[in-house]
């Protein structure tokens, strides 16, 4: 069977011809995730042979990466906020600048007593989960219109034992929700354009859900209903919390009825880009 060594020089060339960004930090991953072993044991055993099952899964892996799938669907998972989340092919990968939502949500909702928030668009459940573990006190409705997501937040709620305060709810925004009033809604909601989603990198265009990607022709399509229609479901002097894509917080802040909410304020990435809207009704 091959080394370690041999597998890794195998690799890196076969992914640098797919394209892949850091083909060789990417090839020493999968070594890892295939063979179940840590970057020290790859440097200090180079000459390690595969045995015929850890070959078999890294060839497996490599092709998949090859095809541009995200590294996250080979592993199953992606940490976020300090939490090990499941992620499936069909369902959006958790990004780091969308800790900033959490953030602000347990900023706020550590300050109230019992509160109960909404997350419109759970995906893999890292938001709602990441605010549930940080303020026991607190209880959420997630919704989302993809089984699949629904399915992987339940996972992903019961692994990180926050499940009986999380309902879900199959729903396209606030379709399905009924009369609930709640302190605060967070949304990542899909703000790319369409034009934008052909010129993406082929990990997000080719594998990542459509649906959590497509904006519409601005893509501000899905955002201009959630802030229409959040009010509704606040309690007085509510919270909107919503993710935004470079370039559109100038343009959403705007979308916000003066009669109905307070300015705005932006929340910025370690890029200096602001990428989260921070609004609150009226009392």
């Amino acid at each position: 069977m091959p080394t370690i060594a041999e597998n890794l020089a195998l690799a890196v060339e076969v992914l640098r011809k797919a394209q892949v960004f850091d083909p060789v930090k990417e090839a020493k991953s999968l070594l890892m995730l295939a063979t179940k072993r840590n970057m020290a044991f790859l440097i200090a055993h180079k000459e390690y042979e595969l045995s015929d099952e850890e070959q078999a899964v890294f060839v497996d892996f490599l092709r998949r990466r090859a095809s541009r799938e995200p590294i996250q669907y080979i592993r199953g998972s992606q940490e976020f906020y300090g939490l090990e989340f499941t992620v499936l092919p069909g369902v959006f990968i958790p990004r780091p600048e969308t800790e900033l939502i959490v953030e602000k949500s347990v900023e706020i909702l550590k300050t109230l007593p019992n509160p109960i928030f909404c997350e419109i668009g759970v995906g893999s459940g890292c938001i709602s989960i990441s605010i549930l573990r940080n303020v026991p006190q607190a209880r959420a409705v997630g919704v989302d219109i993809s089984e699949k997501a629904l399915q992987t937040t339940k996972l992903n709620a019961e692994k990180h034992e926050v499940d009986k305060r999380l309902k879900l709810i199959p729903s396209n925004l606030f379709e399905n929700i009924g009369s609930e009033k709640f302190d605060l809604v967070v949304s990542n909601p899909p703000y790319v354009s369409k034009d934008e989603i052909l010129s993406l990198q082929d990990e997000v265009r080719k594998f990542e859900p459509t649906e959590a990607l497509d904006g519409g022709s601005d893509g501000l399509l899905i955002i201009r209903k959630i802030i229409k229609q959040t009010p509704k479901f606040l309690k007085p002097s509510g919270w909107l919390i919503i993710e935004v894509g470079f370039g559109q917080a100038e343009k959403v802040a705007s979308l916000f009825n003066k009669n109905t909410w307070n300015e705005p304020e932006f929340l910025f990435d370690l890029q200096g880009i602001p990428r989260t809207v921070v609004a609150r009704t009226l009392a």
